[in-house]
């Protein structure tokens, strides 16, 4: 064989013979078809120019030679195949899928432990609380292809909203101890296309994730659906069209015949209505499309009633994503419920329309260690997302830290419902040298329309305050503060301060 010559490869930026194909016998042979890429400068551009920063020869070796492992956190149970293994992954083990899909199984146990302490005043007909609480989350993940797994979560400690807790002070003092064996959530997730490709011992041409059970479903960052429900979910991954501009089309068709949490469809319970999770279904289909320099997220959803009070209705959504120039990331979202028609004159639950606009400010830090920020919304009726476990908070918990609960010690925050009001948040956030966080923030809701049609009582303001600082690398800190002005009612406060380890 012989040995390439050094200067074919060579590429000379000042050589205008450089943009031909070279034709000299001993260069490299080309496959049929293909042709050498003329040199344009416009793609390949002289290395920048630094200045006067002088070169350092320390800082260049420090690239390579003052890499060290960072600690990591292990599960709380770990079978087979590592999470953070050293060097190449074990042989595959698991050949039942066939050759063509082969895996390395895995068990895996792992999640957090949260424990906080928190006084909190919910205001009106709610006494001052001061309560100590515990929540486990657990993940149990058994894997046994790079693309098939059955996975399950549980929160052994906490039941029906109920938490684990010690009250000293307030309505129901002592211990209260919340046990839970159930799973609230268990499914199998997979790719069709893999699955087909193992079992048929053939190559796959096309791609088609799965998922079925008490599966998790979560779009537009959990705006518009996040629960866990009974069901199915499959997605068409991957498309483009050139024509229009779309790099990437992802379309996901779900389904939940149970568990379905909606405040749409009520069932009564002595003198008022309830959310009723197993009396209702729902289809829909939810798409993630990249174009315009950004990305649309768009989807449709119907829910059915199965108490037979007429609470079925429409929900659609839209939300585009963007970046403008290097000043501002934008995300604007609608959410649409139309054609409820309840039985006997009861009250539309679903009706209405809610339009949230999200901004954070670019400062000009190469680490953009300060980010403000600047959150608004409009709500018109009684506007609800698809799909929302209770535990989960308001619809507008995206909008900033006073509309979301610690969902531990029962953390106050305004109306997050978006019920015929508007208002939203300002604040900046500082991460000084990326190992900590502070959040101040002030908000408002401001409340239009008959106080029945509403569940804000009057106008609303808040003062909000996050501190977070991991303390190892498994172990993080977070305070909260708020003090809320409510009009016609009693002022909400909190303050609360957690302990989270992550395993």
């Amino acid at each position: 064989m012989t040995p390439l010559r050094a200067d074919v490869f060579e590429l000379r930026l000042d050589s205008p013979a450089s943009t031909q194909p070279d034709t000299r016998p001993d260069s490299p042979s080309m496959s049929p078809g293909l042709s050498l890429t003329p040199y344009d400068r416009k793609v390949f551009a002289p290395d920048p120019d630094y200045g006067d920063k002088p070169y350092s020869a320390e800082d260049q070796y420090a690239i390579y030679g003052s890499k060290h492992p960072n600690p990591t956190q292990r599960p709380l149970l770990e079978i087979g195949e590592e999470l953070y293994g050293y060097g190449p992954v074990n042989p595959p083990n698991f050949l039942l899928l066939g050759t063509k899909n082969p895996g390395s199984q895995h068990l895996w146990i792992y999640g957090d432990w949260r424990n906080g302490i928190g006084y909190n005043d919910n205001g009106n007909n709610h006494k001052e609380l001061a309560v100590y609480a515990s929540r486990l989350n657990l993940d149990i993940d058994y894997q046994f292809t790079s693309t098939e797994r059955i996975h399950a979560f549980m929160r052994p400690i906490d039941k029906n909203a109920q938490i684990t807790r010690y009250v000293f002070s307030g309505q129901n003092e002592g211990f209260h101890g919340e046990l839970d064996g159930n799973l609230d959530a268990l499914f199998f997730e997979g790719d069709l296309g893999s699955m087909y490709q193992g079992l048929a011992n053939q190559p796959s041409k096309f791609d088609l994730p799965v998922t079925a059970g008490r599966m998790p479903l979560l779009f537009q960052n959990g705006i518009w659906v996040l629960d866990a429900i009974d069901g199915f979910a499959f997605t068409i991954p991957a498309r483009n069209v050139a024509a229009l501009d779309i790099s990437n089309i992802d379309v996901t068709f779900f389904a939940g015949f149970n568990h379905v949490d909606t405040n749409a469809v009520l069932k009564p319970s002595g003198a008022k209505f309830v959310n009723d999770r197993d009396h209702a279904r729902v289809y829909g289909v939810n798409a993630f499309i990249e174009t315009m320099g950004g990305y649309w997220e768009t989807g449709y959803g119907y829910t059915q009633d199965l108490t037979g009070q007429g609470f079925d209705y429409h929900n659609a959504t839209a939300a585009f994503t963007r970046r403008y120039g290097n000043f501002v990331s934008n995300s604007v979202r609608g959410i649409w419920n139309f054609g409820q028609d309840p039985d006997h004159h009861q009250k539309q639950t679903a009706d209405g329309f809610l339009l949230l606009v999200e901004n954070s400010f670019m400062t000009g830090q190469s680490q953009q260690t300060v980010v403000p920020y600047l959150n608004a919304f409009a709500g018109f009726d009684r506007p609800q997302p698809l799909l929302r476990d209770p535990a989960a908070g308001g619809v507008l918990v995206n909008t900033g830290i006073n509309f979301e609960t610690d969902a531990l010690t029962g953390f106050p925050t305004l109306d997050a419902t978006g019920a015929n009001t508007y208002g939203g948040a300002i604040g900046c956030e500082f991460l000084f040298g990326l190992d900590r966080q502070l959040v101040l923030e002030a908000s408002t809701v401001q409340t239009y329309g008959r106080r029945s049609d509403r569940s804000a009582p009057g106008n609303e303001y808040a003062l909000g305050l996050r501190f977070q600082q991991p303390l190892s690398n498994a172990v993080i800190f977070r305070l909260n503060a708020m003090y809320g002005f409510i009009d016609n009612a009693k002022d909400v406060a909190g303050v609360s301060a957690e302990i989270r380890w992550k395993f």
